[in-house]
């Protein structure tokens, strides 16, 4: 459970020393600047703002049976933040598989992407698409008219 938050604590660490060395070094403007970014990375690599990976498996499967996107992402790409952050709520509906964490979904990724792991891939209906933009995926969500 503590492993997810490792990244994003450290992050909050480091940018308190940093701004703390520039406060006692007389530019509190720039420690408040520089703790804001850090603060704002750390968010941005946390749990918080990705739905709860699941495996590779697991998630083809579930997308079998309810035909709902897979998404292969890893931490620190802003390529998966941005799609994630323009999903919004529905990103919820999506099945998430972190390929750091999921040896089955980065070799997904390689097979799809010529070796390379490129993410975000996306798998609707059995087909990868890298890094496709965030209201095509959006429109794989909706039923059909």
């Amino acid at each position: 459970m503590m492993r997810p938050w490792i990244l994003p604590m450290l992050l909050v660490l480091c940018g308190s020393a940093v701004a703390t060395g520039l406060v006692l070094g007389g530019s509190p403007g720039a420690a408040a600047v520089l703790l804001l970014a850090f603060v704002l990375l750390a968010g941005m690599n946390s749990p918080l703002i990705f739905p709860r990976p699941i495996g590779a498996v697991e998630a083809q499967r579930r997308s079998a049976v309810d035909g709902r996107p897979v998404v292969f992402w890893r931490p620190g790409c802003k390529y998966c933040v941005r799609l994630r952050i323009r999903l919004g709520r529905s990103a919820r509906q999506l099945h998430w598989v972190n390929i750091w964490r999921d040896p089955a979904g980065a070799e997904t990724v390689r097979a799809a992407n010529d070796g390379n792991e490129t993410v975000p891939t996306v798998v609707v209906a059995g087909q990868p698409y890298t890094n496709p933009d965030p209201v095509w995926v959006l429109e794989q969500l909706s039923p059909p008219a």
